[in-house]
């Protein structure tokens, strides 16, 4: 191709020549004929003129070969200083169009030629097609990772030019707010939900109204952020939403404020019987008889409230994590009978068959032994408390695959199964009126759910209202305490 240019250059060169040349031959040779033609001179006066012409011909031919001689130098020249360096220069452009290094042309090679302009420009056409590769690549990059990290946010985003149209959107955004192909704008998505989103207002007047929204999605809670952006004049471009899925957050306020709602409510129940009760001993007397009865009320309430206080600041030590785990090697059997005897007394009283069968070789526990016995003893509270006079409860103590195991069934009322779901929250209770009547402080499932949890063990519970209910507390044995 740049053969063909310079061939192009010369043939211009040499025409251009050719054409002024001839045209100049043309003219002198016209005037000397005009002048001829208007003179009455003699034979001499004609030689002269005619030896005249032929001298400006010969002229002219030497200036003819003269002229194509410098044509053609200065195309030669050209050719080396201009059509030769943008041969190059589009051959290192081809090169980098293919992903190929390109090598800068040397300031001096072999034959010493001096560096031309066109040399640099490829010089600096190399070093900027370089650093623009190398930034083509770093934006490349950092392109890949952005889309990396919106691919695996928990939290959903979403951005929306001005026209309220979505241009980007990730997966955790369709996937907490519901969204379906039909949602491609601000308003399909957002007018849905019982609060007023604006784009405008969000935009325009975002320092004088709120850009933090919380909805509901069906049984989740979702908390939306806004943030206009702007382009690079520093005028609105569109907005941001940023969801985030705040269910749990929700349900720990709402368990916070329950728990203490209910904390305060069984403080209460207790503090108001003894000082209504001693209000009535100061201001009035009584018989012996009627005394110790009002004592004995006094006493309860008393004990009730040191219990929950004793349960409450166990529980808040477990999720401190402020106690330490004293694991040691027991007999699970051994500890298991030590328990039904120091309830025994209550077993007696309701005159309750209570069975207890150990298997051989059950392998020793590895746990804390007094954090297992509080457990046990608790089931096996409540399943004193919620038998019947004359039912049976029944204790089998085995082992299974790496765990000890203790199954306790009794013919109890039972459990509701809408219930079963929530009888480890604190301060939960299927009969509230029955168990505040008996003493229970709503918290001795969960504080054995915690001492198991932090034992590696398990608790299960089965029961059907009205036929009795079914634990197994799973504990490790000595061989996978490592």
């Amino acid at each position: 191709m740049f053969r063909g240019t310079q061939i192009k250059i010369i043939l211009i060169f040499f025409i251009i020549g050719l054409i002024l040349i001839s045209g100049l031959d043309i003219y002198y040779t016209r005037t000397f004929n005009e002048i001829l033609a208007n003179t009455d001179v003699g034979t001499t006066i004609y030689e002269i003129t005619t030896n005249k012409i032929q001298i400006l011909q010969k002229i002219t031919i030497c200036a003819l070969v003269g002229f194509g001689s410098i044509c053609i130098l200065t195309g030669i020249f050209i050719s080396r200083s201009i059509v030769l360096p943008m041969k190059r220069l589009v051959k290192s452009a081809e090169k980098i169009a293919n992903g190929e290094s390109v090598e800068l042309v040397p300031t001096n090679n072999k034959k010493k030629k001096r560096k031309n302009d066109i040399d640099e420009l490829v010089n600096a056409f190399g070093i900027m097609t370089a650093e623009l590769k190398q930034n083509l690549n770093e934006v490349t990059r950092q392109k890949r990772q952005m889309e990396t990290i919106l691919l695996h946010m928990s939290d959903g985003m979403i951005a929306f030019n001005m026209e309220g149209r979505i241009i980007l959107i990730n997966p955790a955004a369709t996937r907490n707010l519901i969204i379906m192909p039909e949602d491609d704008t601000f308003d399909k998505i957002f007018s849905k939900y019982d609060k007023e989103i604006n784009m405008e207002k969000i935009i325009y007047l975002e320092k004088w109204t709120s850009s933090v929204e919380q909805i509901q999605v069906k049984d989740k809670y979702m908390k939306l952020l806004f943030a206009p952006f702007k382009d690079e004049n520093d005028r609105p471009a569109g907005i941001i939403a940023v969801i985030q899925d705040i269910t749990e957050h929700v349900k720990l306020d709402n368990m916070r404020k329950e728990f203490i709602a209910d904390v305060s409510h069984e403080l209460k129940t207790p503090i108001t019987s003894i000082m209504g009760y001693a209000d009535t001993l100061s201001e009035s007397e009584y018989d012996k008889e009627m005394q110790t009865k009002f004592l004995g009320v006094i006493g309860t309430e008393a004990r009730r409230m040191a219990k929950l206080v004793t349960d409450l600041l166990s529980l808040s030590r477990f999720d401190k994590g402020q106690t330490i785990a004293k694991k040691e090697e027991f007999d699970l059997g051994d500890l298991t009978k030590k328990c039904q005897e120091k309830l025994q007394i209550e077993i007696d009283k309701k005159k309750l068959k209570v069975e207890c069968f150990v298997t051989a070789n059950v392998p020793t526990v590895y746990a804390e032994k007094d954090g297992i016995e509080r457990v046990i003893i608790n089931i096996l509270t409540n399943s004193i408390k919620y038998t019947n006079e004359n039912g049976n409860i029944k204790i089998y103590v085995g082992f299974v695959y790496n765990d000890a195991y203790i199954k306790i069934i009794d013919t109890g009322i039972g459990i509701p199964q809408e219930d079963l779901t929530r009888i480890f929250d604190r301060f939960y209770r299927v009969d509230k009126a029955r168990t505040r009547q008996m003493g229970g402080t709503g918290l001795g499932l969960s504080i054995a759910k915690e001492i198991l949890d932090r034992n590696n063990g398990t608790i299960d519970i089965k029961s059907q209202y009205g036929q009795g209910t079914e634990v197994v507390i799973r504990v490790p044995t000595k061989e996978e305490k490592n």
